[in-house]
């Protein structure tokens, strides 16, 4: 996140400590930020491009909050969400059930007039807009940790990702599971750069038909098309489809297939119904879902997507899902799920992300990469895996993981030349992060399970000595040094309201 960036959010918030003396929570004050930066960035539209149409009504927009005060305001505001909630497009998708929760009006005019008003929001860089949002979800990540198994996927992984992936220009991007809308963004950014010279008519197709998302939470539905928005991706005029919308991915069969899938699905607990391929004899369950599509019942969410995931990716498609370690190993339908993904798609890659990533810790994540092969799949594929894990250590206090951390598994990939890969381990190297698998061997082991390590936590720290224990005692020294600047934050003054 840049130095601008990471000032508009501790400024946004600082606010958020005004508004918890009132019971607003961290979630409810996002939610709010959500509400009213979008009415000022519209204002700020229609200042700059007379001509267009007007995407908020007038009487119902940002001046009209900025010229009242006091029960007045809060009675307008309230006017303004249940207006706005009944329009259509990405207006409708971010105010739709809004509800007003700042309910005194001194501080709701503190935060209109104080904070948001003095800043064109606009007239900032898209990446530092978008880097501000995000940083605000993150810091409401890690206040709420995690709801129904759901976890954000730190920034660079998502973006190690798209570049293995690399979607391209007229490909149909997809993620069941979207949440914020981090792989989408991401994927948005990475064809915006790598075609700088994009037509009216390419350029309208990427914002607004290319790129789309699912998401089960209502609430998170609307932070995601807040968070697209503010980088540029989806109509807020009404003209267009929402690119991403509320519902249960799992729930129906899907009437369409896409060319890109990325996603990280809920995991940790398991679903509170059960995906089954055909109606259960003599049973009316209303906890059953019918998906004649996918091969194999469960109540397991993970399995279950990673099912959904492989039956909607289009023939010469390119996939990339993260699973929890689970997902690996073990019999059952995991196992039937497992030979059937081998054996049927090009399962090329998998990368063991290491622990202490997410915002909750303890969870073991992998990135499984395939392909739904065109042409009929060889013989001697292979599974190439690397090992980010064993003997990584990172923390979300001080040692976050970064993008050059993963430059190396990038490089390994390589994304425009995969046949010409090559192995980092060998007999010779056995501390190699990078090494292959044959397929056939794969489908042989026990379950075909895929949780395979090879390094042994001595190969990888040979260095025993004093040395290693001068790292380690820096480490803690440093983890320490965080808390204690975390701390003297929190105990700073705060605006006054």
């Amino acid at each position: 996140m840049s130095s601008a960036a990471r000032q508009i959010v501790q400024k946004l918030w600082s606010y958020c400590s005004i508004l918890r003396d009132d019971g607003l929570s961290y979630p409810d004050y996002v939610e709010q930020l959500t509400y009213l930066l979008f009415l000022k960035m519209a204002q700020e539209q229609a200042e700059s491009a007379p001509s267009r149409l007007l995407i908020v009504p007038t009487g119902f927009d940002w001046p009209s909050l900025v010229s009242r005060s006091g029960s007045e305001l809060q009675e307008h505001y309230d006017q303004i969400l249940q207006k706005l909630g009944t329009a259509a497009g990405m207006l409708g998708l971010i105010f739709r059930g809004a509800q007003n929760k700042i309910r005194d009006p001194a501080k709701l005019r503190l935060l209109i007039v104080d904070l948001i008003d003095q800043r064109n929001w606009s007239a900032l860089d898209v990446d530092v807009k978008g880097d501000a949002y995000e940083g605000l979800l993150e810091r409401n990540a890690q206040d709420t940790k995690s709801g129904a198994g759901q976890y954000f996927t730190p920034r660079p992984v998502v973006d190690a990702v798209v570049e293995c992936v690399r979607p391209a220009l007229g490909q149909t991007i997809y993620d069941p599971a979207c949440g914020t809308g981090g792989f989408l963004i991401a994927a948005f950014r990475h064809l915006v750069s790598r075609n700088p010279e994009l037509t009216a008519s390419e350029e309208r197709h990427l914002k607004n038909c290319a790129i789309s998302g699912t998401e089960l939470v209502p609430a998170v539905t609307r932070l995601g098309a807040m968070n697209l928005l503010l980088h540029g991706i989806g109509s807020s005029d009404g003209d267009d489809e929402p690119p991403i919308r509320t519902a249960d991915s799992l729930a129906v069969r899907p009437d369409r297939q896409y060319d890109v899938i990325l996603t990280n699905p809920p995991f940790g607990k398991r679903s509170s119904v059960n995906v089954v391929t055909r109606p259960r004899e003599n049973e009316t369950d209303d906890l059953d879902v019918v998906r004649d599509d996918l091969w194999v019942s469960t109540s397991n969410k993970e399995l279950n997507f990673l099912q959904h995931v492989a039956n909607i990716l289009a023939v010469g498609g390119r996939a990339a899902i993260v699973v929890p370690e689970g997902v690996l190993s073990g019999g059952g339908p995991g196992e039937a799920i497992r030979r059937r993904l081998l054996q049927e798609f090009d399962v090329h890659t998998l990368l063991r992300l290491p622990p202490g990533i997410f915002y909750a810790q303890g969870v073991n994540a992998n990135v499984l990469f395939f392909d739904r092969a065109s042409a009929p799949l060889a013989h001697d594929r292979k599974l190439w895996i690397y090992d980010l894990r064993t003997a990584m250590r990172f923390s979300l206090a001080s040692n976050r993981l970064e993008q050059a951390d993963l430059e190396d598994f990038v490089t390994c990939f390589r994304p425009d030349d995969r046949p010409n890969r090559k192995a980092s381990w060998s007999p010779e190297e056995p501390a190699g992060r990078w090494r292959a698998y044959d397929i056939a061997g794969l489908l042989e082991r026990d379950k075909a399970a895929l949780d395979i390590s090879w390094i042994s936590e001595r190969s990888r720290h040979r260095d025993v000595g004093p040395e290693a224990l001068d790292e380690l005692t820096g480490q803690i020294i440093k983890d320490l040094t965080t808390a204690l600047e975390q701390m003297t934050e929190l105990a700073a003054p705060q605006p006054a309201a």
